[in-house]
């Protein structure tokens, strides 16, 4: 009873900080609950199917909260659609092959590549934005979400935050209305594999998500500065490539 009330909390803290700054749920939590004792084939699908159903929620809220576009023909919209058909192509190579790539080296690919962003931000460096840019980063980001449950936001917000004239608020919105069809994939992929995980765990997850889902794009919208929203996002994405090498190497 009461681990199902832990669950609940920390899906909904989790997800209330990734819709309102575009990351942290799958990267905090899945090492989390690995850390409480569950089973990382376990742990993967429960992350996956909370955050997709946190992730419609938020896309919905981030809409009609204006935070981002999604009506067709926008940037927002455009940029999220190309993520998704990139990112479900990389889901499937993702679970396929998650018993065999060595997840170090990944997440060490990965964490690399997320600092080099984080530190672009800071610095205020940009990139132009063009298709094949932003298809790297869709399959990537969906690669290692599908392999880990973690490191899709810090790639593709923080991704984002990098090219010119890249609205701060669309992005965080994009990422949210990208992830979710993404991770609701390859929960189906994952449990096609290798079973259902048990209910114990997802369902507590899940609940917590849609409650985080549906407030955290009102925080974000409740942000006025651009420049700290920016500056912010940079040290978030800094911080979560670095927890990344920490995990990987050190701990």
């Amino acid at each position: 009873m009461f681990e199902s009330f832990y669950l609940v909390v920390f899906a909904l803290v989790m997800e209330f900080i990734d819709s309102a700054l575009g990351m942290m749920y799958g990267t905090v939590l899945s090492p989390l609950l690995i850390l409480m004792g569950y089973d990382v084939k376990t742990v993967v699908p429960s992350i996956l199917i909370s955050q997709a159903i946190g992730g419609f929620i938020a896309s919905w809220r981030h809409h009609r909260l204006k935070n981002a576009n999604f009506q067709s023909g926008t940037t927002d919209y455009r940029v999220s659609t190309t993520i998704i058909w990139f990112g479900v192509f990389a889901c499937l190579i993702g679970v396929f092959i998650s018993v065999s790539i060595s997840p170090k080296i990944l997440n060490t690919y990965i964490a690399v590549l997320v600092i080099v962003i984080g530190i672009m931000i800071l610095l205020n460096k940009s990139l132009i934005m063009t298709a094949k840019k932003i298809y790297f980063l869709g399959f990537l980001s969906a690669f290692n979400k599908a392999l880990s449950g973690g490191g899709f936001g810090p790639l593709v917000a923080g991704g984002q935050l990098v090219f010119k004239d890249r609205n701060e608020k669309g992005a965080i919105g994009s990422t949210d209305f990208a992830e979710a069809p993404i991770c609701l994939f390859s929960f189906f992929i994952w449990v096609l594999l290798k079973g259902l995980p048990p209910l114990t765990l997802m369902m507590p997850l899940c609940a917590g998500a849609v409650v985080g889902g549906f407030f955290g794009p009102m925080a974000l919208s409740k942000i006025k500065s651009k420049k700290v929203l920016k500056m912010s996002l940079g040290v978030l994405v800094l911080v979560e490539g670095l927890w990344v090498i920490y995990k990987v190497w050190i701990r």
